[in-house]
């Protein structure tokens, strides 16, 4: 089933570019060699503010550099020569109850080595680059993209420029397919469901004109610019100079979450898709990639049509990992409780987001609405002991809902309680609510079980029970001192309520 699937995607590929240039290749990353907060560019020998999905280079690590990835023993991609590391934010889906789930990758990464323009070389060594930009929640320009032919001025400006390279193509291979970079935006979740029957293709565009003399810069972006269609075009003065053209696509499974409520959400908080963005760090044997941009000029794209390269199996690409620090071990990033990993807040915009970690003593707060003012009560609710054969999980259910309290409070004097003692004996209503929550057995390709994780929780159904209560009253306080709830809370806490219920799936790692 793999292979047909695998199959249809690379299908679907051979139509990403036509007739743009005669000459390119696509190097396969089916592996990936993992999912952590690790950006050796932005963040050198510190953990990142966000997770990133790469893949590439076994070496890849919080100070890595060429020279360490050029020692890898490994590369989840297909050109054995090729040590280089792309990475990018993954997609999560967000449920209602805060927790924060990654979106299956399907067949991994392809990394588009293209020819554009005249006299392209290889990047140099110890080349470095970033393309689009993690704060972006908006896009300034017209929707669709007018006819390339008609851009001028600020259309052909270096911002502009830098938003249109990327896209978000909705994937259903019993359709017709969309070309590459069609839309510039996330679709919403009612779509997705709706039309992409097989996931949603993050594309990204990297810049192909360089100033001649940098491996990186500042922003680790002005050393290099877009030509003026941002695929092709002519380069910028003071960029004239034209390297290979870099261009990424990963595809997410988000119909594995079909009419499960929630939204998606890159890991750095973008839920609008505008933040999507990419980097790349050099790590090519010497040589080797500009021997390629000389010769490999077949129409194909195919990597196997270039026989400078050593190739390996799809197999040795899925068994390279990096070593995740051990100041990371303990982050769950496949089902993360309280939001996203690195407590990163969801900010949908149009306003330059800011990314700033929430404080670690209180769980992440994240919202359906595009709102950022609105005041959150917490419900917490008694944690659960389950069993599930071997595995004991424990499951503690926190919902956090908005309100429309008002933002600002009033002050009010609370007299000092006057000590009691009594008895009271009276009924209560207990509520039980059933959730399902998966649990994942991870095996490998002999069979057996080497690791376990668990899902969210999705509410089923609830029943009520009533039983009588003993309580000891010690104190009280005047009614009339209290400020007065919000009249949506006791609606809140009708929602809020949780109670467990598991069952198990089966899924081998590919």
């Amino acid at each position: 089933m793999q292979d047909i699937r695998l199959t249809a995607i690379l299908g679907a590929c051979l139509t990403i570019f036509p007739v743009v240039t005669d000459a390119f290749w696509r190097l396969p990353c089916r592996g990936r060699t993992g999912v952590a907060r690790l950006d050796p560019i932005v963040d050198p020998g510190d953990i990142s503010g966000h997770i990133h999905a790469v893949h590439g280079a076994g070496n890849f690590g919080m100070s890595s550099d060429m020279n360490t990835l050029l020692e890898s023993s490994c590369t989840s991609c297909a050109v054995e020569q090729d040590m280089s590391a792309y990475w990018t934010p993954p997609l999560y889906f967000m449920h209602t109850n805060g927790s924060a789930e990654l979106v299956p990758e399907v067949g991994g990464m392809l990394a588009y080595y293209l020819l554009y323009g005249e006299n392209v070389t290889a990047f140099p060594s110890n080349f470095r680059m970033l393309a689009g930009d993690p704060l972006q929640r908006n896009f300034t320009w017209p929707i669709p993209d007018p006819p390339k032919s008609s851009w001028s001025g600020a259309q052909e400006s270096q911002k502009a420029l830098r938003q249109k390279a990327i896209g978000f193509n909705c994937l259903n291979y019993a359709a017709a397919a969309e070309s590459s970079l069609y839309r510039h935006f996330m679709p919403n979740k009612t779509y997705l469901d709706e039309h992409c029957t097989d996931g949603v293709r993050l594309e990204l565009m990297f810049p192909s004109c360089w100033n001649g003399k940098d491996v990186d810069s500042t922003d680790h972006k002005s050393h290099v610019a877009y030509p003026s269609l941002v695929m092709d075009g002519t380069c910028p003065d003071g960029y004239e100079t034209r390297l290979v053209s870099l261009f990424y696509e990963t595809i997410w499974n988000t119909y594995a979450f079909k009419d499960v409520d929630g939204y998606f959400a890159l890991s750095n908080g973008d839920p609008t898709g505008y933040g999507y963005h990419g980097d790349f760090m050099y790590g090519w044997e010497d040589g080797i990639l500009q021997e390629a941009v000389d010769t490999c000029t077949s129409e194909t794209g195919l990597v196997g049509d270039c026989t400078i390269f050593n190739l390996q199996s799809e197999e040795k690409q899925r068994d390279c990992f990096f070593d995740v620090p051990e100041s990371l071990k303990d982050e769950n990033v496949h089902m993360h409780a309280d939001g996203l990993p690195g407590s990163v807040p969801i900010e949908w915009g149009p306003a330059y987001a800011t990314m700033s970690m929430a404080s670690s003593s209180s769980s992440s707060t994240t919202s359906l609405e595009p709102s950022t003012s609105t005041p959150y009560i917490s419900i917490s609710l008694p944690s659960l002991s389950i069993s599930i054969g071997d595995l004991n999980l424990d499951a503690y259910v926190t919902q956090e809902v908005a309100t429309t309290a008002p933002s600002t409070t009033t002050s009010t004097s609370t007299p000092t309680p006057t000590p009691t003692t009594s008895v009271e004996v009276d009924s209560m209503t207990e509520e039980i609510v059933y959730v399902e929550q998966d649990v994942y057995v991870l095996i490998d390709e002999n069979g057996s079980p080497y690791a376990t994780t668990t899902g969210v929780q999705r509410t089923l159904s609830s029943s009520t029970t009533t039983i009588m209560a003993t309580s000891t009253v010690v104190a009280y306080v005047e009614r009339d001192n209290v400020p007065e709830e919000p009249e949506q809370r006791e609606r809140i806490a009708e929602h809020a309520r949780r109670h467990v219920h598991h069952h198990g799936h089966m899924h081998k790692r590919f």
